[in-house]
């Protein structure tokens, strides 16, 4: 499942369903949306029946009067109330500035400026959000830097972990290149000179954070002091209207070997699995370092499996028959799992173990006594993951290739099958 709501013309549209916080419990799905421009919808258009279709109550527009003005603003519906609310109040031209601008510092101090200028708005904000007996949608222009800081308060109150926080905010770097290109479009073809437009490295919200809790003690802190708000009464109603117990059971799995038209999917699902290691500190998988050719090649060479749940992808992972690069030359003896990705957050407990309980399957069925794997050296959590699974260390390689980088550490494991 992408955490992404396919729209024709929205590049951003995303669900905050489905995080779960510190004490066990889900966002609700269906409740909360952030997106990018909603003056983008046009009436009696595939988009806008989509729209529609979500029971949205309330639209928050966090934009200037002048961006309403000069790019519109969602069409008026009764279905939902429509409330603008500036949360900037010193705008900044993106495009034009230099390329030498650090994205995670500039940003975070522009994030730091819109926490403080436009306390009056955003208390406002989270205060529709907390009372909303129907689900909400805040936008900006791009669904990146305002609407990323109020989902970032709306999750830090929800008792949502940092980390998860960061990698929601870094999700836009999925829709970058369509902002970019829409950008584009209505700059008769011109490029921004500055090379972080349309980003959201992880770097940002980080320090966006940092600077809060270094300024306020936490972000209760600068509810309270900023705001003027109970910082524990407005969880506890932003809590009661957004939580929900985790399901206590899921669908079974269902397998498809993928064929080249998944190429698209397969690639979105590692950036997705990259954008989460990122926001956890663990720097093992970049976003676009795999194409949509990498894994029509794997599907040609050995085999890629798609995982669905409920009809919505939940993992996947390829399946090579040698692997020299980690394993050097060897007898056919064993298949060679790799990128055995599951979706975040959304994929039922367990979705990992059954994957590769899969590929042991298709190991067997090809007559081969091994499944074999490698996991970066330094990543020793990933290591015990295996190792709970029947895995053993077989080895190390101080100098694995892969042709996307510099040559890296792995640790070799291997798994008799029956």
């Amino acid at each position: 499942m992408d955490r992404h709501i396919s729209f024709d013309g929205l590049h951003n549209f995303r669900d905050l369903g489905g995080y779960t916080t510190a004490d066990g419990h889900r966002v609700r799905p269906g409740r909360l949306y952030r997106a990018d421009s909603l003056g983008k919808l046009t009436t009696g258009t595939t988009d806008w029946d989509h729209f529609l279709s979500l029971g949205i109550g309330t639209v928050i527009d966090l934009r200037h009067d002048w961006e309403i003005e000069t790019r519109g603003r969602v069409p008026a519906d009764p279905s939902f109330d429509w409330i603008n609310l500036s949360i900037e109040h010193r705008p900044y031209d993106q495009p034009s500035l230099g390329p030498e601008v650090d994205p995670g510092p500039y940003l975070a101090e522009r994030y730091m400026e819109v926490a403080e200028d436009g306390a009056k708005e955003i208390r406002r904000a989270l205060e529709l959000i907390a009372e909303a007996d129907a689900p909400v949608a805040f936008h900006c222009a791009s669904g990146k830097d305002r609407t990323g800081e109020i989902a970032a308060l709306v999750l830090a109150l929800l008792g949502v972990d940092e980390p998860t926080i960061i990698e929601d905010y870094s999700l836009t770097e999925l829709a970058a290149p369509a902002l970019l290109a829409d950008w584009k479009a209505r700059n008769n073809g011109q490029s921004p000179t500055w090379l972080g437009f349309g980003r959201a490295p992880e770097s940002v919200m980080r320090l966006f954070l940092k600077s809060l809790k270094s300024r306020y003690g936490s972000v209760e802190g600068y509810v309270t002091q900023t705001l003027g708000m109970d910082a524990d009464a407005l969880s506890a109603r932003l809590r009661a209207n957004l939580l929900e117990p985790p399901p206590t059971t899921s669908r079974p799995l269902t397998y498809r070997k993928a064929t080249p038209a998944d190429a698209q999917s397969l690639v979105r699902l590692r950036d997705s699995v990259a954008l989460w290691m990122l926001a956890r500190g663990i720097d093992q998988w970049k976003p676009s370092e795999k194409d949509e050719a990498h894994f029509i090649h794997r599907m040609a060479e050995g085999e890629v499996w798609l995982a669905y749940t409920g009809g919505h992808l939940t993992g996947a992972y390829e399946l090579w028959w040698a692997d020299e690069a980690a394993w050097g030359p060897r007898p056919a003896d064993a298949g060679y799992v790799h990128r055995l990705m599951t979706v975040p957050h959304l994929s039922p407990p367990g979705t990992g173990r059954a994957l590769l309980t899969h590929a042991e399957s298709r190991i067997t069925a090809a007559a081969l006594p091994y499944a074999r794997l490698d996991c970066l050296s330094t990543n020793p959590r990933l290591r015990t993951y295996y190792e709970k699974a029947g895995y053993t260390v077989a080895g190390e390689q101080p100098a694995k290739k892969d042709g996307s980088g510099s040559p890296y550490a792995v640790t070799l494991l291997e798994k008799r099958l029956p």
